[in-house]
């Protein structure tokens, strides 16, 4: 907690950096300080944004000023030394890894000379850490892949990516929220929301918690699929101590 930087951003954000690594014990840190900020209710925050190895802080000028809120920033980062970080919730995707929703499984699979088979069970294995959230609204970047699947990304990228595709960009794995364009190599496709602005929480995932990726076949897909746009879908989740 020493090595903190605080970073005046604009005239109504400072960005608290914690290090220059990507790490998972960088996260816990920045999520016990949100959760601390949040707890402490101060005048004139308005908004905490997660990133890799910082936490932004938005804040209204009007009400407080830079050095005050910088001080009491301080005294929550000093209240939390010491202290065991609570478990994180893991979240259960199902993911079905059909051709017609992986296009790019079977390129993974030559890349690094295994099997399909192989490729789903290494990436389904995991848990991974959402560090944060960006790129297009829910997008998460995650942390811990296997990194025998690491994978070039497409050399044209393609124009639109459906909703719910998971893909592989070199070291990385993650999932589009949204039809978007891409160039991340598709293995399969969940079929969650990860973006929803018509429900009360538009975002399935907060930055902090962990994935498991479970493989479903088509069918179990079809299902799901229907329970979610009928909102009778809830995901499993446990606590994973970290």
């Amino acid at each position: 907690m020493d090595t903190c930087r605080y970073l005046l951003v604009g005239d109504s954000a400072v960005t608290v950096e914690f290090s220059r690594e990507i790490l998972p014990e960088t996260s816990q840190k920045i999520r016990a300080l949100k959760e601390q900020i949040a707890s402490a209710r101060i005048s004139g925050v308005l908004e905490t944004v997660p990133a890799y190895c910082s936490l932004l802080v938005h804040y209204d000028p009007t009400v407080i000023q830079y050095g005050q809120l910088v001080e009491q920033l301080k005294k929550l980062q000093t209240g939390i030394v010491g202290k065991a970080f609570p478990p994180s919730v893991v979240m259960e995707l199902p993911v079905c890894y059909d051709e017609r929703f992986g296009p790019d499984l079977e390129y993974v699979a030559r890349y690094h000379g295994i099997t399909r088979e192989e490729v789903i069970s290494l990436h389904s294995s995991q848990d991974y850490l959402v560090y944060m959230l960006g790129f297009i609204a829910g997008f998460p970047y995650l942390g811990g892949m296997d990194e025998r699947l690491a994978t070039p990304r497409l050399e044209t990228p393609r124009l639109c990516i459906e909703g719910g595709s998971v893909g592989i960009a070199g070291k990385q794995t993650g999932i589009y929220p949204v039809s978007s364009p891409g160039g991340w190599r598709l293995i399969g496709r969940t079929p969650l929301k990860l973006y929803d602005p018509t429900q009360e929480k538009i975002a399935l995932l907060d930055a902090g918690c962990y994935i498991h990726f479970r493989p479903v076949e088509l069918e179990e897909y079809r299902a799901i699929q229907r329970q979610v746009e009928e909102n009778r879908y809830t995901c499993k989740t446990w606590l994973k101590e970290v």
